[in-house]
């Protein structure tokens, strides 16, 4: 079992930035991939980011391409997503998961068996 827990949301301003954190813990952390996705008020979840164990592979949503940023710290066990320039329509619950690392799209949300309980991310116009 891999529990996750996020961290880092907040209520922001149009243009502003945000770090959500996810800290992992019970087992190797380095051996999994992980993701962000998000589900804003009557909308389906969506990928945001993803990265692979080592970080050699990086998937991005369109929607955030060039604003958001994913990264990860296999020493501490936590993954980062870095937030610039953010919009209402990011307006969203954050979840952060995992999989035991793998080949194939890391934007497949049904890969990934582990699952944290989210952080409010709500952008103001």
């Amino acid at each position: 079992q891999v529990q996750l827990v996020e961290s880092g949301g907040g209520l922001v301003q149009a243009g502003d930035s945000l770090r959500l954190s996810c800290a992992a813990s019970g087992r190797t952390f380095s051996n999994y991939d992980m993701g962000w996705f998000r589900q804003g008020p009557g909308k389906e979840r969506e990928i945001v980011a993803a990265i692979s164990w080592y970080s050699t592979r990086l998937y991005f949503a369109n929607s955030v391409k060039g604003r958001f940023t994913i990264s990860r710290d296999n020493a501490k066990n936590t993954v980062y997503l870095q937030m610039n320039s953010l919009k209402p329509e990011d307006t969203a619950v954050y979840s952060c998961a995992a999989r035991v690392a793998q080949g194939g799209t890391l934007a497949s949300d049904d890969s990934y068996a582990y699952w944290g309980q989210g952080t409010q991310v709500t952008v103001s116009s």
